[in-house]
């Protein structure tokens, strides 16, 4: 028959496509949406609890208006404000306390730096800043939108406001103010672009009040789908726009960067410490062939005389790709070899295992699907998707049984008696990404797929046979919901595990899709834990959510070598470590997708030194990148490496404290020099522990470099040269492919091992140097964390303080680490040349030397 398209059709036709590349119907605001009302309404001096009713007729723009709400504020601690605004039922879905547990704490609002007020009729609430009354946050003038699947809560902010966060991303450090939309969906987001959703979540942000000296920090605790738009059309604003979940907030008073970031680890944990070896230089590919091809590369780096901590294989290693199997150019017999070799050379070896078990006939697939857990259709049949090995089954982390099979898997394959010995692990795909484009409905096919635009049109619903708290109201579109986040993939089912899937206790994919990666990291934590209950894990992992950083590192995924991706690295480490409290983070050195080229791949060698995590890896069929492949980047490695490793107890020093109170072990420039507005926008310099400024070269074959510098004093760290900073630009020529710009911040105290070695175990065994670099007063100050590296709760710790007055360098703390290396020398910076001092000090007691009563060794 004829194909009659009526107008209303046509409308629909259009809004899908529209909805397709991401952009929403224009949200009506007025009289369309009542807001709501506040009643009973109680105030306490630990807070405010009040009803909130529907003020008018429902709008019920995305979804059904809900009648009936409830609020709560309560002061947790001198510095944390919390605020919710969930359902009378409590039906709706919240962040399961499990996996993101919440922190306690209760105060008053008489010691509290923040205060909360409401408006009842029309509802609002304001959060100022007790000291000046300065306006934090307020939704006054706006009103609150809460429905079944579409939550809308706006802010007022300043003109121009300094924000930071809202990851992850690989836009601007200092987000844009106008048109700006930051999407939360995790997605298997290849060659890490610009714009788009990427493979985490953290809606947590930092604003600069440059009027105050003061940052805040605001954490969204939801894990729904939502785009964040920050704009000034309407006045400048920030607004969350949810699709589900409650609203769930977090309000940090600072007053300084560093401050919001400890508070912000009180609510995202502290962050896991990571084996001393794991800051060592680690080598991978997607592309080695067989188990002597990996062999060849771990001989190769030792003839070219580059330490290698850690090899690493990628899925190669596996039959077809299937996680838990050998391949046949990867015999155990041989594979336990080449560990032997490593593990005897004090080295260490890492593989990749992915979420997807192949849906097969072997063992890793029959033991899950006899434990059930696998995630699962409606009709309780194994939900399919598609990866590497074809057929694909996903493991449920939220099944109680989860946890033991993946323990099994753990304890036979990677036995250290019988199966393949590794030392950390690496966790890809855990979006979960999904090969298989919607509506995926017979991943068997090699090229399924339907038009996405035809299928949005369709109505598909699901939810749990019985009512949960918490867990989500049913009768839910859990596929296709009325408001269109900015997701890159369209559908929110495309490319990832179906969003309709209830996991077991009733949650839905839909709400807890961002949740999936962290889960999955939590659970191999845990397994390497049972593995090895007295070693400290080290976890790699790709997906992220609030908390994560507790149980794992992240490299930034599948980049590209392209000389925008070297640079684009530096933002996006440190919206990890700085803001996320992930501090163990590095981007793949030269470039993952695509072939890199010598220079940029001697420039990225020379950059990676200065991650936490540093680690060469690129793609099958790119061409070869290993360090010792070009002249150049051999010599930049060394390099590189030599002064990594000198410097390696000082970034181990910067991560534990990291672990012990969040103040970040890297920090944008702002965070140290916040009142100098020039430093509010830098995103290609930044500081390595307390104390280095790193400055690199990040222009194409470029050999100089424009970089500022506050007011302040430095010091080269290479030439050990003084350089007066005046708060401007400094040009510097001639920076070889070799080199990269460093300086030691005035008033730092640097312990460097003497000399470097070929590995961080025979690193332990050098003497220490103190580079002393005193500040504008003559003064200067360092600390040493010192512990066994490896042990998860090491029986001796020393925590060391050293300190300069001028005349005097002293060294205090506690000092339960016994150790036989001590402090050799110190070498003085100042205006003249550098001087270096004989000590011969130990490290297991305060001691305190008059430095004119020293010997001086050199000039």
């Amino acid at each position: 028959m004829p194909l009659t398209i009526t107008f209303l059709q046509s409308a629909l036709l259009l809004w899908s496509t529209i909805a397709q590349w991401g952009f929403s119907v224009p949200l009506r605001r007025g009289p369309d949406c009542p807001g709501y009302s506040a009643s009973n309404v109680k105030k306490t001096d630990s807070g405010i609890t009040a009803d909130l009713t529907l003020a008018g007729s429902e709008c019920n723009i995305y979804g059904q208006d809900l009648h009936e709400l409830k609020f709560l504020a309560e002061y947790q601690t001198d510095s944390r404000l919390h605020v919710m605004i969930y359902d009378k039922a409590e039906q709706v879905y919240q962040v399961p306390d499990f996996v993101v547990p919440r922190p306690g704490g209760s105060s008053s609002a008489g010691g509290s730096l923040l205060e909360v007020s409401v408006e009842e009729d029309p509802f609002s609430f304001m959060i100022k800043r007790k000291s000046n009354g300065e306006v934090l946050f307020t939704t006054e003038g706006s009103e609150i939108i809460f429905e079944t699947q579409y939550l809308r809560l706006r802010t007022s902010l300043p003109d121009s406001p300094i924000l930071y966060g809202l990851g992850e991303h690989t836009d601007s450090l200092q987000l844009p103010t106008s048109n700006y939309i930051r999407t939360f969906w995790a997605r298997d987001a290849g060659g890490v672009p610009a714009g788009e959703n990427l493979y985490g979540n953290h809606p947590v942000y930092y604003e600069y009040r440059p009027k105050s000296d003061t940052t805040h920090g605001v954490l969204l605790l939801n894990s729904d789908g939502m785009d964040i738009k920050i704009n000034n059309d309407d006045g400048q604003y920030l607004e969350y726009n949810v699709l589900g979940g409650i609203i769930d907030l977090y309000f940090l008073a600072g007053p300084g960067p560093y401050d919001v970031a400890r508070e912000y680890s009180e609510i995202s944990l502290k962050p896991a410490m990571m084996p001393y070896w794991g800051f060592g230089f680690h080598q991978c590919r997607f592309g080695y062939k067989s188990v002597d091809e990996v062999a060849a590369v771990v001989a190769n780096y030792s003839a070219a005389g580059i330490p290698l901590e850690t090899m690493w294989t990628d899925i190669d290693y596996m039959d077809q790709y299937k996680v838990f199997t050998l391949g046949e150019r990867f015999p155990l017999k041989d594979m336990r070899s080449l560990v032997n070799d490593l593990h005897d050379n004090d080295q260490h070896y890492i593989v990749m295992v992915d979420p997807a078990v192949a849906y097969q006939n072997y063992d890793a697939f029959n033991r899950g699907k006899d434990a059930d857990i696998f995630i699962k259709n409606s009709d309780g049949s194994i939900y399919k998707g598609r990866v590497w090995p074809g057929v694909t089954a996903f493991p449920d982390w939220f099944h109680e049984n989860t946890q033991g099979y993946w323990d099994s898997e753990f304890e036979s394959f990677f036995s250290p008696s019988s199966g393949v010995d590794i030392d950390a692990l690496w966790i890809d795909m855990n979006e979960p990404s999904n090969f298989c484009v919607w509506p995926c409905a017979s991943p068997e096919a090699e090229d399924e797929g339907t038009d996405i635009v035809e299928v949005k049109a369709r109505k598909m619903s699901r939810q749990s046979d019985q009512d949960y708290p918490k867990r989500g109201l049913r009768g839910r579109n859990l596929i296709n919901p009325s408001y269109k986040i900015k997701n890159a993939f369209g559908l929110l089912s495309n490319k990832t595990a179906k969003t309709d899937i209830i996991h077991q206790g009733g949650w839905a994919e839909y709400d807890t899709h961002n949740l999936y990666g962290t889960m999955m990291s939590r659970t191999s934590r845990n397994s390497l834990l049972k593995r090895r209950p007295d070693k400290r894990p080290m976890v790699i992992t790709r997906s992220t959510f609030v908390g994560a950083g507790s149980y794992v590192g992240h490299w930034l995924g599948d980049n590209i070598s392209a000389w925008d991706q070297y640079q684009t690295s530096i933002r996006h480490l440190l919206q990890f470590v700085s803001f996320f409290q992930i501090p163990m983070v590095g981007a793949d050195v030269c470039g993952f997708l695509g072939n890199t080229t010598e220079t940029l791949c001697a420039r990225w060698t020379m950059l990676g030194a200065f991650y936490p995590f540093y680690r060469n890896h690129n793609v099958d069929g790119a061409i070869s990148q290993e360090a010792y492949r070009w002249k150049s980047v051999t010599d930049a490695a060394k390099k590189a490496i030599d002064a990594r490793y000198r410097l390696l107890d000082y970034i181990y020093t910067a991560m534990h404290k990291q672990t012990v109170d969040g103040t970040p072990m890297l920090a944008p420039m702002w965070f140290n020099y916040p009142t100098d507005s020039a430093t509010h926008a830098i995103e290609l310099q930044y500081f390595y522990g307390p104390a280095l400024l790193v400055s690199p070269v990040t222009e194409p074959e470029a050999t100089s470099v424009t970089l500022y510098l506050p007011d302040d004093i430095f010091y080269d760290f290479w030439s050990l040269k003084q350089v007066r900073g005046t708060g401007g630009a400094v040009t510097l020529k001639n920076i070889d492919f070799t080199s990269i710009p460093v300086y030691i911040r005035g008033g730092s105290i640097i312990p460097a091992r003497v000399k470097s070695a070929n590995t961080t175990t025979a690193l332990r065994s050098e003497d220490f140097e103190l580079l002393i670099a005193p500040g504008k007063d003559g003064k200067a100050n360092g600390a040493l964390y010192l512990d066994d590296g490896e042990s998860l709760h090491p029986s001796g710790t020393s925590e060391i303080q050293f300190s300069y007055d001028g005349k005097t360098i002293e060294m205090n703390g506690t000092f339960g680490y016994k150790t036989r290396v001590g402090v050799k020398s110190i070498t003085i910076l100042g205006s003249d040349a550098a001087k270096q001092f004989e000590l011969n000090e130990g490290l297991d007691g305060s001691w305190s030397r008059d430095v004119s009563q020293l010997k001086q060794i050199s000039v």
